[in-house]
């Protein structure tokens, strides 16, 4: 044993004596790889370590206030906003964090980009009407989607790769203008695409001096389409908001195609664009056996200009768009705008206990048995900034668009309204056709660098066409509070202010 146990710790000895004698020994340390500055792509871009490739990070965090209106920058055109009684907000407050990553690789194809944009958002909700109290039937929780995680409080904007002049993933429309519904503004405006990006697959050519044309294919799921009504499944409660039927769309046969041309200057800019856009609607009825109606397409066609460098001031810009659509209305009022509504007030009518502003967006309606009737409209946005230093700028803008249904969808509509809503004009009376237009001005101060404090004050009206003194009886809008009576049909208006922080970086 004694002899053993000196074996054992003489073996220990000698490990730990060359484990010693290892470690003094000079070990050659691995290099350093610094960060360094990529010029190749402009301010910001640096290598990634150990790699060919450019990345750019940046982004903003912004805080809204809007007032008068349930909606971040929309009008109080419909729901609890356009009640216009105690369930109404008189704010509605936001707070987002925006992350851009931007990545650029030189290649013997030329440059390969990807680029991702992420949002985090908090938005503050109101109180659903609709609830379980005895008395009332108001209930105490939030009900905004946008402050819960799981329903739209993290959203993936951007998420493309461009490659030898192809662009794959979630992008601009080619159709929409740089600015989009975004000429002065911030508030939502009709009068041309708008800006949410869409899954594309596009190519543009390049033929230089800032001309380029571009051919897209693009998804025209909820961005680029709006209602396709059945109006045989029209109902009370539908039609008192603005849904003139029951939503009919059925699934994707054709993505939605555009081509666009524009010409990029230092004196501004000019661009025109089309789209054709499939309407393609389910079935007439609850089953398969009901029939459906034929596929129509619809277009859109867009012309814009701005120009810079005006003799007002340096910086200074006129941005306008106008657009015309047939079956494809979203390429006029786009996604982030409401596409019906019920906007409620004031009567002096004897017997109606107040005035309501009824009107509805589609790209196609139907009844059973028939085709698809498709809906025109057509509008245009402008806006003028103005720098009056380095610090302060201002601007004005405003926009118009029209509703315009076709002597047959007239007659669908009208029907509804007359048997479903007991219009006292009757079917002579009824017009669903309908103008919206918006004026504003914006004042902005920077006194940091991408640091900026926003006014915004925006003034939306509503311009029915049913004749004077025509009213509808309504259901109760139990979700609004507002009782089962006789309402006068009467244009209506919004007046909102947004009030903004931002900090880009």
């Amino acid at each position: 044993m004694k002899v053993m146990k000196s074996i054992v710790l003489g073996s220990a000895a000698m490990f730990a004596g060359a484990g010693a004698q290892a470690a003094d020994l000079p070990v050659k340390a691995k290099a350093i790889e610094y960060v360094k500055i990529c010029s190749l792509y402009g301010a910001g871009f640096y290598y990634i370590p150990g790699s060919d490739t450019c990345i750019k990070l940046g982004g903003y965090l912004r805080v809204d206030t809007m007032l008068a209106t349930n909606a971040d920058f929309d009008a109080a055109v419909g729901g609890l906003a356009g009640a216009h009684n105690r369930l109404s907000n008189y704010y509605t407050a936001r707070a987002r964090q925006d992350l851009q990553i931007d990545t650029r690789t030189a290649t013997e194809y030329g440059v390969v980009r990807t680029f991702a944009e992420l949002t985090f958002t908090w938005t503050s909700g109101t109180y659903s009407g609709a609830g379980t109290s005895a008395v009332n039937g108001a209930t105490s929780y939030t009900t905004s989607l946008g402050s819960q995680i799981a329903t739209g409080g993290v959203g993936l904007y951007y998420a493309f790769i461009q490659f030898a002049g192809f662009t794959f993933g979630k992008a601009e429309s080619q159709f929409r203008t740089p600015w989009a519904e975004y000429p002065a503004n911030s508030f939502e405006l009709p009068g041309s695409a708008g800006w949410d990006p869409v899954n594309q697959i596009t190519y543009t050519a390049d033929f230089g001096q800032g001309i380029t044309a571009s051919f897209s294919a693009q998804d025209q799921v909820q961005a680029y389409t709006t209602n396709i009504w059945n109006i045989s499944g029209a109902t009370a409660a539908g039609l008192a908001v603005g849904a003139f039927g029951a939503n009919d769309i059925g699934g994707t046969r054709a993505p939605d195609l555009v081509a666009r041309v524009r010409v990029d200057q230092a004196w501004g800019l000019f661009q025109a664009s089309v789209a054709a856009h499939d309407n393609h609607a389910g079935y007439y009825g609850a089953s398969e056996p009901t029939g459906h109606p034929d596929d129509k397409w619809g277009w859109a066609g867009q012309l814009a200009l701005s120009i810079k460098n005006l003799p007002t001031g340096p910086g200074d810009t006129i941005n306008l768009t106008g657009v015309y659509t047939y079956g494809a209305s979203s390429y006029n009022f786009h996604d982030y705008m409401s596409r019906s509504y019920a906007m409620y007030g004031g009567t002096g009518l004897p017997g109606a206990y107040q005035s309501l502003g009824i009107a509805g967006v589609s790209d196609s309606v139907f009844v059973a048995g028939a085709g698809q009737e498709l809906t025109t409209t057509y509008g245009f946005n402008g806006g003028y900034t103005h720098n009056w230093d380095p610090y302060w700028n201002s601007s004005i803008f405003g926009a118009w668009a029209a509703v315009r249904y076709n002597n047959t969808a007239k007659g669908y509509i009208c029907g509804a309204m007359v048997t479903t809503l007991a219009l006292s004009s009757g079917t002579a009376g009824c017009n669903p056709d309908f103008n919206y237009a918006v004026v504003g001005t914006k004042t902005s101060w920077s006194p940091l660098k991408g640091l900026t404090f926003t006014g915004e004050l925006a003034y939306m009206m509503l311009d029915q066409k049913y004749a004077s003194g025509s009213t509808v009886t309504l259901p109760l809008q139990s979700g609004v509070a507002k009782p089962a009576a006789l309402y006068e049909l009467k244009d209506q208006n919004s007046l909102v202010l947004l009030l903004r922080a931002q900090r880009n970086f």
